[in-house]
């Protein structure tokens, strides 16, 4: 099937935007549009506008933006394709013709659900029947009321092996198989797939009876407690969330969406009042289910079982969803009570406790860090360096290098702080007084006093390496946080290595306790206040010296990282010239946002640095002016 650019336009010329959104969204005219409180999030003041002359609406408050084919997919939720057929029919167009493959498997499909209608009707009555008043005592006591029943279809499937061959002989034997209703075994019998279970109709997005869970009453050793219809020509439970079809609408409402671990879970939430649930079925989230989940909100909350396998679940879940992180798309996490599922939850403690718990969903990068910091003891050096390789690959999974440079700088943060605490003051016990006053900092040898003094002493106009340098040496508590990126910058910038060596060397001597970090009785003054830098500022707060200084060191030790991969995939271009090709595209692209990045910091430092030293400092430059315009100047020394 081919839908040409053409035939779209002349659908959309066809069709007035405003009479499809119309309704289910009040329109009021606003000149040659016409204005709405938006249907996508929660507003108060109109900020969606439709345009039919231009044939697209926009959302000047949450960017929802799109023309009659997306309204139809996003608002209805319907497939491109069931979009297409819908408006045609309106426009009176024929659609175009599928090649034959494609229209046999729509015809089988279109049968097939013929089947599973049929079943979820039988289920229906079976569960008003006197054969399934076991089944509704179940459900009654788990606390569903008669109007959850009719809303969710639930039903009944009598012990029966072959009960449906009966009820729906009108259907060809293979077509109760395709659709998942019937099993086939290897000898050729043929019996029921669901018997003896409280059933539960499992839809698409259009609200279409496309597979069932069933769940078994009582215990019966051997039989899975829940069974779910297998794949078929109607069914992927890859790419199906049960109760899409009822959440989808809710969730362009609240803004919100829950994940939940069963379809159980699901009805209870709804019946308590949180009809934007959905919940995978019987697998993991796939990468699918991720997309579908973002087409309806930036960030999903997962809100899985507070047991071990509900946050594996959720952990298998997360590292599912790190490669497709973008901008403005995350998950939320949600930790229940130990061993309390959602249905649990709100039948014991109410409603309030499940709404308490989705009004403050832990991020994903801290549920990152809890798990990983949980998962074993952390006693030894070697433990400790086992929970940073851990947390490095989680971020080596982000395929987006922006959030990957994020949460590789958050969780490098957290590291350090956890694995190198600031350690108290040296103390020396004096003549008996049992009092502990401060030693002075130990003696620093000739080389590293050489090295920094030609650092701190080198002029007024220090280098941009060199200003993060004398920055930690002003601030000397935060050398530990990144001794691993400052060793990676040595290694790829010799020129620079003395004086980080040096730095890293003294950085359990220097005195963080007084106004200098090196005492000028050692011959070392403290680096000269300079107002362009905020760790080199008088009154900076620790937290914002320590901001600024995490933003410098990344810029610095990621540009000669790109540089050396660059050189090394340039040398290999004989033996792959293809590979090496493409990987000096992305490495080159990563050094064009790194030099944007490098100018942006020296434009933003520069400004208010020429507006607190006057015009005629303004005027002479500034080595923020030389980086906005070389960046490599970033990486040299004075």
């Amino acid at each position: 099937m081919t839908i040409t650019p053409q035939w779209k336009d002349e659908l959309r010329a066809r069709i007035s935007l405003s009479g499809v959104i119309g309704r289910t969204t009040k329109l009021t005219k606003a000149g040659r549009e016409w204005k709405a409180c938006c249907p996508f999030h929660s507003e108060n003041t109109p900020s969606f506008y439709v345009n039919d002359d231009k044939g697209f609406y926009h959302c000047f408050g949450c960017e929802a933006h799109g023309d009659v084919i997306s309204w139809m997919i996003e608002q209805r939720g319907l497939s491109f394709m069931d979009a297409i057929r819908e408006l045609a029919a309106e426009a009176g167009m024929e659609v175009p013709a599928p090649d034959p493959v494609a229209a046999k498997k729509a015809e089988k499909r279109a049968t097939l659900i013929d089947v599973t209608s049929a079943a979820q009707d039988w289920f229906v009555e079976r569960l008003a029947s006197e054969e399934g008043r076991a089944a509704l005592d179940y459900l009654k006591a788990r606390g569903f009321t008669s109007a959850t029943l009719r809303e969710f279809g639930f039903g009944y499937a009598p012990d029966d092996r072959q009960a449906l061959a009966r009820v729906l002989s009108r259907f060809d034997e293979d077509m109760l198989v395709d659709s998942g209703m019937r099993i086939r075994t290897d000898d050729g019998a043929v019996y029921d797939r669901f018997r003896g279970r409280v059933m539960l109709p499992i839809r698409d997005a259009r609200g279409r009876v496309i597979a069932f869970g069933g769940r078994i009453l009582g215990q019966r050793e051997g039989i899975a407690k829940y069974l779910n219809s297998p794949d078929t020509p109607l069914f992927d439970k890859g790419r199906t969330l049960y109760n899409l079809d009822r959440a989808a609408p809710a969730a362009r409402q609240s803004g919100r969406v829950i994940v939940v671990e069963g379809y159980m879970d699901v009805v209870a939430l709804a019946q308590a009042g949180f009809p934007d649930a959905v919940a995978p079925l019987g697998t993991a989230l796939t990468e699918t289910q991720l997309e579908m989940l973002w087409r309806m909100v930036e960030r999903p909350i997962l809100c899985f079982d507070g047991d071990a396998a509900g946050q594996k679940a959720a952990m298998r879940a997360i590292s599912r969803a790190l490669p497709l992180l973008k901008p403005a798309r995350t998950l939320g996490i949600v930790h229940l009570p130990a061993g309390l599922d959602p249905d649990d939850l709100v039948r014991q403690r109410g409603p309030q406790a499940m709404e308490a718990l989705l009004a403050e969903p832990a991020s994903l990068l801290d549920t990152l860090w809890e798990h990983e910091r949980a998962a074993q003891p952390l006693a030894s050096p070697e433990a400790k360096a086992g929970l940073k390789a851990r947390l490095m690959t989680h971020v080596e999974a982000i395929a987006d290098p922006d959030i990957r440079a994020l949460y590789r700088r958050e969780l490098l943060d957290r590291f350090s702080a956890f694995a190198f605490p600031p350690r108290p003051p040296r103390t020396a016990r004096t003549g008996g007084s049992g009092r502990f006053p401060a030693a002075a900092p130990a003696p620093l040898s000739p080389g590293a006093r050489e090295a920094l003094r030609g650092l701190v002493n080198g002029g007024a106009r220090h280098s941009f390496l060199a200003a993060v340098m004398a920055g930690f040496v002003r601030h000397p508590t935060e050398i530990a946080r990144h001794v691993e990126a400052l060793s990676r910058l040595a290694r790829h910038d010799p020129k620079a290595a003395p004086a980080i060596e040096s730095l890293i060397e003294l950085s359990e001597t220097l005195d963080s306790r007084g106004q200098s970090a090196i005492s000028a009785s050692q011959g070392i003054p403290a680096p000269p206040v300079d107002n362009r830098y905020a760790f080199l500022r008088e009154g900076t707060t620790p937290d914002e010296a320590r901001e600024e200084l995490a933003e410098a060191v990344a810029l610095l030790v990621e540009r000669p990282a790109l540089e050396a991969a660059l050189a090394a995939t340039i040398a290999r271009f004989e033996s792959d010239p293809e590979g090496s090709f493409a990987e000096q595209v992305r490495l080159r692209e990563q050094l064009t946002t790194v030099d944007e990045r490098l100018k942006a910091f020296g434009r933003r430092k520069a400004a208010p640095a020429a507006q607190g030293r006057g015009p005629a400092a303004a005027a002479g430059g500034s080595d923020e002016t030389a980086l906005a315009e070389d960046p490599s100047a970033a990486g040299e020394m004075d």
